[in-house]
């Protein structure tokens, strides 16, 4: 297989072709109830999938309580002031228009899979046929944080404009950055470290602008990982760390987060104790309490699902599926990833609502997703990953495809313009 920043480009949005989904519209028993909760990647091009292949045999009900999905994809660079938070948030209402689907902003209160229903925090009851949950991620409780006060600004939103504004107003130059990153697995790998790139070129800017470090002396950096190595793109941000920014980054494996001192703005880990001008603290990931409450994850932290449908493996949640971050596939939770599933996904509950086999040898035969990224480690260059899952239908697992792995030799700009036209594929193929 030939990969190249090409290939990850013509392939930005792409799955496997899932045999037969032209002949099935049609075939379910008109006015199948589906309720999709949440609005981001997952849920949207679930949304978005099953009303284009499944038509009028599906009434679709989109639950979110947000009128939009800010996207953490690219919000990065809200951060160095190169987008707006703005530029990345998406209405549900266009996309619901164009395809025919209903909005309900509201928050899920329970999951009823007896009575095959979800309670909203409005007052109102959705009755389902089959329920898609696409939630995203909870974080771990930390002993001491504030998120009011210290921005994790990795569900994008306003704590990504509150991590934006202290860097550009309080961070002086000279001055200490410390940002936290999650144990593995967690949303978007390579993100921690494109973020510890951005962040280290911001406070040298800062410095700079204000008459350099000889003035001010060097900004710093420090990046506590929980994990004891970096985990994606691993040449790529060695080189990074050590040589672009040799001088700023501090990188600390095996720092666990035990504390959060949120007033002076330090963390205790278990390879010390750090404070900075500025603190981002990402906390460990979860699936959000509504899954964990019902008992969608049998005690751990993730949804149990069936990769071949992501319908729910816990006994007693038929029709019930999990797609995007909060399932346990083991695949990358990334945007690009929800996207994939969420079109297996569609295509599984328009094959079983049409009485059809999900798990015929044609179809596990055709079983892949992609997770693809571009990632931002200067002002100007980039660097990409791409990789391909493979459902092993002997082992009933996803896993990665054989010489299916590639990255970036490094960083260039050519791969910064294009990560823009990668973003905005993927923007299409999700929320318009």
């Amino acid at each position: 297989m030939s990969i190249s920043r090409r290939n990850l480009l013509r392939g930005a949005s792409g799955v496997a072709a899932l045999s037969m989904l032209g002949s099935l519209q049609g075939q379910a028993q008109t006015g199948h109830r589906v309720v999709v909760v949440g609005g981001g990647f997952a849920g949207s091009t679930f949304a978005r999938y099953l009303s284009l292949w499944g038509g009028s045999d599906f009434s679709i009900t989109m639950v979110d309580p947000r009128e939009g999905h800010s996207s953490c994809v690219m919000s990065n660079l809200v951060l160095t002031n190169e987008l707006s938070l703005a530029q990345l948030t998406f209405s549900h209402e266009p996309l619901a228009g164009r395809f025919g689907f209903h909005t309900e902003m509201a928050s899920v209160t329970k999951i009823d899979a007896t009575a095959r229903r979800i309670d909203l925090d409005n007052g109102k009851s959705l009755p389902y046929d089959s329920l898609i949950l696409a939630t995203g991620i909870e974080f771990d409780d930390i002993p001491g944080y504030d998120p009011a006060l210290i921005p994790h600004a990795w569900i994008a939103g306003d704590s990504t404009e509150q991590l934006r504004q202290q860097l550009n107003t309080e961070l002086p130059p000279g001055g200490t950055v410390v940002m936290t990153i999650p144990q593995a697995p967690y949303r978007c790998p390579p993100g921690p470290y494109e973020r510890a790139c951005l962040l280290a070129a911001m406070a040298q800017k800062i410095t700079d602008d204000a008459g350099g470090s000889g003035v001010h002396g060097s900004p710093t950096v420090v990046v506590l990982d929980a994990n004891s190595g970096i985990q994606a793109e691993k040449a790529t941000f060695t080189a990074a760390f050590n040589n672009l920014y040799g001088d700023v980054i501090k990188y600390v494996p095996d720092a666990k987060l035990i504390s959060v001192d949120a007033i002076n703005r330090g963390v205790e880990t278990t390879a010390g104790s750090y404070a900075g001008d500025v603190l981002n603290v990402i906390p460990n990931h979860r699936a959000p309490a509504l899954l964990r409450d019902a008992g969608l994850t049998a005690k751990g932290p993730w949804a149990l699902v069936d990769p071949v449908t992501y319908e729910s493996s816990v006994e007693g949640f038929d029709d019930i599926y999990v797609i995007g971050d909060a399932q346990a596939t083991g695949q990358p939770k990334s945007a690009h990833m929800a996207n994939a599933q969420a079109k297996v996904c569609a295509d599984a509950v328009m094959r079983k609502a049409s009485g059809l086999a999900t798990h015929s040898v044609e179809r596990l035969d055709n079983i892949t997703t992609n997770s693809a990224c571009f990632s931002p480690v200067s002002f100007t260059e980039a660097a990409w990953l791409t990789a391909v899952f493979r459902y092993n239908q002997t082992a009933q697992v996803m896993e990665l495809a054989p010489n299916s792995l590639g990255a970036s030799e490094g960083w260039d700009r050519e791969s910064y313009r294009d990560m823009y036209d990668w973003a905005n594929n993927l923007f299409s193929d999700t929320f318009v």
